[in-house]
């Protein structure tokens, strides 16, 4: 389970060496783990980074081949969760130290920012490539999160960005190099520490709802 680390004024949710898939239990685990961090006091950040080849696959689909009668129910609760980090009362950044597709995309879009390792690693939403289309709640965060064409083409095209092409896309805010990508998230997220608490979750609360109503809706008609 992915552990989490304070230092000074930054929470450090460190997602491991894996493909970091959405295991249930892992949703679960960073779950309790955005409790801490929502129950913590006085200046503080959230800096999410993984270690590896990956910052996350996305949904687990092995799991949920294998539990095809709980599908509805564990989109669900991956939408609750991307729908709590875009909302968490601490500005947050995700340190994308390698690849990031599909649920672990939009994953890094619910963080306010974004630092992209420069020379390897992908940024890629492959629905359109694997016939698994967008939940509303799953579109909704996407658009909001990225410029109309940016959101356009990632969507449809299934297209693949470097850490460069995202960054001039506006998907990422800043690339580093690869032992850099952690130190970036932290120097972004620096200047953020004393924005925490009740004012900034409602800022993104009511600055998002549209898109937490949709995320958090039923999956029925999915």
């Amino acid at each position: 389970m992915p552990p989490l680390d304070r230092r000074h004024d930054f929470f450090f949710l460190d997602t491991a060496a894996t493909e970091n898939r959405f295991h249930p239990d892992w949703v679960a685990a960073v779950n309790a783990l955005l409790d801490e961090v929502e129950k913590a006091e006085g200046p503080r950040a959230l800096v999410t980074a993984a270690t590896g080849k990956f910052f996350s696959n996305g949904l687990d689909l092995d799991w949920l081949m294998s539990h095809g009668e709980q599908a509805l129910d564990y989109v669900s609760g991956v939408q609750q969760l991307l729908a709590r980090v875009l909302t968490l009362p601490v500005v947050t950044v995700a340190a994308l130290q390698g690849h990031a597709f599909a649920a672990g995309a939009m994953l890094s879009l619910a963080h306010d920012f974004r630092v992209m390792r420069v020379d390897r690693g992908y940024w890629c939403l492959p629905e359109a490539d694997i016939n698994i289309p967008f939940s509303p709640g799953m579109s909704a965060l996407i658009q909001s999160r990225l410029a109309p064409q940016v959101a356009h083409e990632a969507m449809v095209t299934a297209r693949r960005y470097g850490g460069p092409d995202a960054l001039a896309a506006g998907i990422v805010d800043r690339t580093a190099d690869e032992g850099a990508v952690r130190d970036a998230a932290v120097d972004l997220a620096g200047a953020y520490t004393g924005k925490a608490g009740a004012t900034i979750g409602t800022i993104k609360a009511r600055m998002y709802a549209p898109v937490v109503d949709a995320l958090r809706a039923g999956l029925d008609n999915f």
